[in-house]
């Protein structure tokens, strides 16, 4: 068979291309097998955790922000969700979750034992009774049937059994180990959550920790902070929110124990990967 100059050089472009293709999909998508998203939700929270193909969800951020979470979950070509953890009732923790229920599949959903009377709390639910979907309490006191695969570990530290006044106490703390690795989250825990764990010798020291109440000064003691001792500190909230959120004080603190910090309001979503013993934050 004849092989035309023309031939020669429309494989050759193909191989180019393909090259060109390989390459930055391979620096798009992290090569390890542990990655977290911070996603920018604005003045709320909502992390994805990526491990050994198991995608788990916690919190689905704002009403305002829905559109572009589901935007961002499907862009990543995910069709079904694990895990979901909805960390307490507040608007802007389980604001997007109704259609995060509804537009993908979900295998296991839990929350504390705790309810409010809101139509983004009674949307919530209905979409997990229209779909059959248990809401499985998360506890301390609870085994945690969340597998995230090879070289995974999440041990809860709270809420205890006890009924809190404050809502954000009812905040799960919990870490996520990946090999050598660890991630806290504290969803919008507070003082009295963060003492509790501090209190019953719980293991906090962490690589990673997702700031408590969107850096607000009614979470981030300086006890806790002295327990887990973060390399890495992410904080979720919006762009000039009302809220002064992160504290200028919170931030001081941080400081203190040499932590890097990295803010969705100012950095956007934050991406962080892990081998097993390092770990490092992805370009968007």
């Amino acid at each position: 068979m004849k092989i035309t100059s023309k031939k020669v050089s429309l494989f050759l472009m193909f191989i180019l291309v393909t090259s060109i293709f390989l390459y930055s999909t391979s620096y798009l998508i992290p090569n390890e097998n542990f990655t977290v998203h911070y996603i920018d939700v604005g003045q709320g929270d909502s992390a994805l955790i990526q491990s050994n193909g198991k995608n788990l969800l916690i919190d689905a951020g704002t009403p305002e922000s829905t559109n572009s979470l589901v935007k961002y979950l499907k862009n990543l070509g995910i069709k079904k969700l694990d895990f979901i953890i909805a960390t307490h009732p507040h608007a802007d923790h389980i604001g997007g979750m109704e259609s995060i229920i509804k537009k993908f599949d979900v295998d296991y959903f839990c929350a504390p034992k705790v309810t409010e009377n809101t139509d983004v709390f009674k949307g919530m639910v209905t979409a997990l009774k229209e779909k059959d979907i248990n809401i499985n309490t998360l506890s301390k006191s609870k085994s945690l049937p969340i597998d995230l695969g090879e070289n995974t570990k999440i041990e809860v530290y709270s809420p205890s059994n006890k009924e809190y006044g404050n809502l954000n106490n009812y905040s799960p703390i919990l870490k996520i180990y990946y090999g050598e690795t660890s991630f806290l989250f504290t969803g919008d825990a507070e003082t009295e959550a963060e003492m509790e764990a501090v209190k019953s010798n719980e293991n906090l020291k962490s690589d990673v920790l997702k700031v408590g109440h969107h850096g607000s000064t009614t979470s981030s003691t300086d006890s806790f902070l002295k327990e887990v001792s973060p390399k890495i500190a992410v904080i979720s909230s919006g762009l000039d929110n009302s809220y002064g959120h992160p504290a200028k004080e919170t931030l001081k603190k941080l400081s203190s124990y040499k932590t890097k910090v990295f803010r969705t309001d100012e950095d956007g979503t934050i991406i962080l990967t892990s081998d097993g013993k390092s770990i490092k934050k992805h370009k968007n």
